[in-house]
């Protein structure tokens, strides 16, 4: 019996690789190779140049655990971090709010409402870079002649809230879309059954709508605060880390002092403790909200 087995396994046609499957892996294979030399690869360079005293150019010495250590007691470093994170807790508020806000307007049943989504989604299509140096006119010259004041981003102490208006304006439009998206997926019986409870306003929002679109809101809080902790662009255009290193973020920090400072091997080192905090604060968020879902 078994050897009848073996016989009937062995006349059975072989796969062969379709044409299909190989027209897949030619587009893959190129596109795979790519991804590991200018993503994985530098990668993987940046976490050994930071054990060594690289410059960016020239020779270099291993130095171990150093760069690690200094990033500890560097207060420049512990100041762009403060500065980061601060400003990427309240714009991260600030977004959605606004977005959520705007979404359920333009979720609601009133006229040119796929013309205003469109007019909303405007600033997310704009480069950040150009859009810092229209704000950057816009802060430095028509908003003091209008107040008759100086400019915020000669302010070291409110400097940030510039950055921070900057960064929310273009950020609300993708989170606005994905609002409304949540927002389409709540049937409506689920209104209709609330309205014969007496639920209304706020209470129908508390109630009914967050519950259900709060998957939704994990998501733009996720990629909000990770996008606002990376912000580089913005600060390139506004106040390249001035007044005095107020608005010094981590990846400015990164690539100012790597690339023309002289400390590309501490740097590295800063771009992976970095690296670290990121992953981590985005796993707190996941796990938190997550929770939240479970107990809604």
């Amino acid at each position: 019996m078994k050897k009848k087995e073996a016989q009937a396994e062995l006349l059975k046609p072989k796969k062969t690789v379709t044409e299909r499957e190989r027209t897949f892996a030619m587009i893959a294979i190129p596109i795979l190779i790519l991804f590991f030399l200018f993503n994985t690869l530098p990668l993987i360079k940046g976490f050994i140049y930071s054990f060594t005293n690289f410059k960016g150019y020239g020779s270099y010495e291993w130095v171990g655990l150093r760069n690690y250590i200094d990033l500890f007691t560097d207060a420049r470093v512990g100041k762009s971090y403060l500065f980061t994170v601060k400003l990427a807790f309240f714009t991260t508020i600030l977004v959605n709010v606004l977005s959520l806000l705007m979404a359920l307007g333009l979720n609601a049943k009133i006229k040119f409402k796929s013309a205003l989504r469109g007019m909303y989604f405007l600033p997310n299509i704009l480069g950040a870079l150009v859009v810092g140096y229209i704000f950057n006119y816009f802060f430095t010259y028509i908003v003091p002649a209008i107040f008759h004041s100086t400019s915020i981003l000669a302010s070291g102490s409110k400097a940030w809230i510039a950055v921070m208006i900057v960064c929310a304006w273009q950020a609300i439009a993708m989170n606005t879309i994905i609002y409304i998206s949540g927002l389409q997926t709540v049937p409506e019986d689920v209104y209709e059954a609330g309205m014969l409870d007496g639920a209304t306003g706020w209470s129908k929002f508390r109630h009914l709508t967050f519950p259900l679109i709060i998957p939704f809101f994990t998501i733009n809080m996720v990629l909000c605060m990770k996008n606002f902790l990376m912000v580089f662009d913005q600060i390139m255009a506004l106040t390249k880390g001035g007044p005095a290193q107020s608005t010094e973020s981590i990846s400015f920090l990164i690539y100012n002092n790597g690339m023309s400072g002289g400390q590309f091997g501490f740097q590295s080192a800063n771009a992976v403790i970095f690296f670290i905090v990121i992953v981590t604060i985005s796993v707190f968020q996941m796990r938190f909200l997550n929770s939240k879902e479970e107990q809604l």
